[in-house]
């Protein structure tokens, strides 16, 4: 019995380190479109939606196999979020439309999203036969050293995702150049950057990351035309978490409400009884409540000094 238990324990830990990488992926992606539009973007959850389809068709249709789809979902992702900030917002911004307006813009958006999910959903079932609802692609992982796959590949993935946004925006003229532009857009302009160029491709990149991990997520998960709205809460909380405003800060709100999620319901399961399980997106939703009202700048927006100071 206590062998089962320490069995279940480390499933968990490892379920709760895949969901945190791709946790953190999401929400970088997602800050990233706060920083330049300054709306939250609705859509962002079906960015990754679209691109579990996409990978089922290439690995259903194609034999293809599941990681190699994340190099077009990156591509599709990017071009859907390119679409909507090129085609949806900017004209919108450019009217002098408000903040409520934009983010109803992005509802919409995520509607029309929505629809052509569960068209092609469809199209892949009644033509392909293909199940399409309440599936998973696990059986075509891959595993390394008796581990699934996507235990070694999400935090791998995560951690370079990471490291080269981190060089990128610090480290080369035109990752600094994109920073100034989001961070203090009018003095950008002044010193001849190109604003638009770099909130199209802040959104490229943004787009691409939840392309990437859509195309995963049914190495991990149960997958349905649904799941980007049911996911778009545990993305906010970590993009609220970790401080809306700061990239950084959405790495480390991803890590956290991705352990929480996955290590609280576990955890509360096994000791309550399987009702729980069913309530955890209550979760992410009381995280998202305490950081506003206690740090509504989220972790990045907190004086640690001061804090620690306090503390000591």
């Amino acid at each position: 019995m206590h062998r089962q238990g320490r069995q279940l324990s480390l499933i968990l830990v490892r379920d709760a380190l895949i969901f945190s990488s791709l946790m953190i992926m999401l929400s970088a992606g997602l800050t990233l479109t706060y920083m330049t539009t300054k709306v939250p973007n609705f859509a962002h959850g079906d960015f990754a939606t679209l691109n579990i389809y996409l990978n089922l068709a290439l690995v259903r249709l194609l034999n293809i196999n599941p990681y190699l789809g994340t190099i077009p979902a990156f591509m599709l992702g990017g071009v859907i979020a390119l679409v909507l900030y090129l085609a949806v917002l900017k004209p919108l911004m450019d009217r002098g439309a408000n903040y409520v307006i934009l983010m109803v813009a992005t509802i919409a958006y995520d509607m029309i999203l929505i629809s052509l999910i569960n068209i092609f959903a469809d199209y892949l079932n009644r033509v392909h036969k293909i199940i399409t609802r309440l599936f998973q692609l696990k059986g075509f992982d891959i595993e390394i050293f008796g581990q699934p796959g996507l235990f070694v590949i999400a935090p791998i993935l995560a951690f370079v995702m990471i490291t080269l946004l981190y060089f990128f925006l610090n480290k080369t003229k035109f990752g600094i150049a994109m920073r100034a532009a989001i961070e203090n857009p009018s003095l950008a302009e002044v010193v001849g950057i190109n604003i638009n160029r770099m909130y199209a491709i802040s959104w490229f990149i943004s787009g691409g990351l939840a392309g990437a991990v859509g195309a995963l997520m049914p190495l991990y998960m149960t997958c349905n035309p649904d799941i980007g709205i049911r996911l778009l809460i545990s993305i906010f909380a970590a993009s609220i978490l970790g401080g809306l405003s700061n990239i950084y800060g959405a790495f480390v709100g991803g890590a956290i409400i991705g352990l929480a999620e996955v290590l609280g319901t576990g955890y509360l399961s096994m000791t309550l009884g399987p009702w729980v399980v069913p309530y955890r997106p209550v979760i992410p939703l009381i995280v998202m409540m305490l950081t506003l009202l206690i740090a509504p700048r989220g972790l990045a927006g907190v004086n640690w000094k001061k804090f620690l100071r306090k503390v000591g």
